[in-house]
């Protein structure tokens, strides 16, 4: 079986965007795949340096979010990188291998420090500017070989893709070129219209959400600023409430029906959005019901703590063949 690496910084509950962008694909594969899945809880410190109460409040939430999706503890190795200090080292060896310059390139990680350019008020960490090296450290340290993520996260994997072609040709074949698994939905706009759906924002639907909070949540979607009254024809094509529709009410031909109405002006947003809370609360139901039966903190503990010694020990193995490989490994 091929290893699966993905994971999540525990800065909050996930939401649909995650669900769409990369969940999904954890939850399609975890029978096919050897599937590690990484609570990156100091990766999460780069941009909450400030706040680790933050980080350590939602790690459990984090974990909770992917088994209320249908991720089987039996079958995934759930693992904390604060716990695995290889991958801090390998991080600083990945560091000689790639310029600041390149850092600076990378699009996704440019795309961030303009969301945050309020958080580090122009003095960027070093910590932040080095996330995608320590992201190939993440994936590399267990020898992960195909890294399932939304289409935002490409460029990490690019550059983790670099650093191991330049480790192998300098040091010999150690770690395989991890491959990109894209989700065919990618990315989810957020309910404000913004291209992506993001917790910084706050435009998110939480996969922890109310019925309630969902409702609301729908209620004040930004649709199309165009339309005045609900006679008027109104835009589908990139309409947030319509994406939506597409991709969470399985009802096709409801969804056509209602897209050939608002074109003409037949039907209004009140209508649109109430059923689209329905397939939303629809979609969740069962993610709810599988939340309730793993909410407990102790039960949440055991798991982690089972998958990070599980991780701990190919960690270990997997130092002790990088320093073999550079000749570096005097004590043993």
């Amino acid at each position: 079986m091929k290893r699966i690496l993905t994971g999540d910084r525990p800065t909050g509950p996930l939401h649909l965007g995650h669900y769409v962008g990369s969940l999904e694909n954890r939850v399609k594969f975890q029978d096919d795949y050897d599937s590690y899945i990484l609570i990156a809880d100091v990766q999460a410190l780069t941009d909450n340096f400030d706040n680790p109460e933050k980080v350590r409040l939602n790690t459990l939430q984090v974990l909770l979010d992917n088994i209320s999706v249908g991720l089987d503890p039996q079958k995934v190795t759930f693992h904390l990188q604060s716990a695995i200090p290889q991958i801090a080292e390998l991080t600083i060896f990945y560091a000689n291998l790639v310029s600041i310059a390149r850092l600076e390139r990378n699009p996704t990680v440019k795309d961030e420090i303009a969301q945050k350019a309020d958080k580090f008020k122009g003095s960027l960490t070093l910590g932040f500017l080095m996330y995608p090296v320590s992201q190939a450290a993440d994936i590399t340290i267990v020898k992960g070989e195909i890294v399932p993520v939304g289409e935002d996260q490409v460029p990490h994997i690019e550059q983790a893709r670099e650093i191991v072609r330049k480790f192998n040709s300098i040091y010999g074949n150690v770690f395989p070129e991890p491959e990109v698994l894209l989700s065919e939905n990618r990315r989810l706009v957020g309910t404000d219209g913004n291209a992506k759906m993001s917790k910084s924002i706050g435009n998110c639907i939480y996969l922890s959400d109310t019925v309630e909070s969902v409702n609301e949540k729908v209620k004040n979607m930004y649709t199309d600023p165009n339309r005045i009254r609900a006679t008027d024809p109104g835009r589908v094509e990139g309409n947030p409430v319509f994406i939506y529709h597409d991709i969470f009410n399985p009802n096709k031909p409801e969804v056509e029906g209602l897209k050939s109405r608002y074109l003409k002006g037949a039907v209004g947003d009140v209508e649109v959005k109430q059923k689209l809370a329905i397939a939303i609360n629809t979609f969740l139901e069962p993610i709810r019901e599988r939340r309730s039966k793993f909410e407990d903190p102790q039960k949440l503990m055991e798991i982690l703590d089972a998958g990070t010694k599980k991780a701990q020990k190919i960690a270990q193995e997997t130092m002790k063949e990088v320093k073999d490989a550079m000749g570096i490994y005097l004590v043993k």
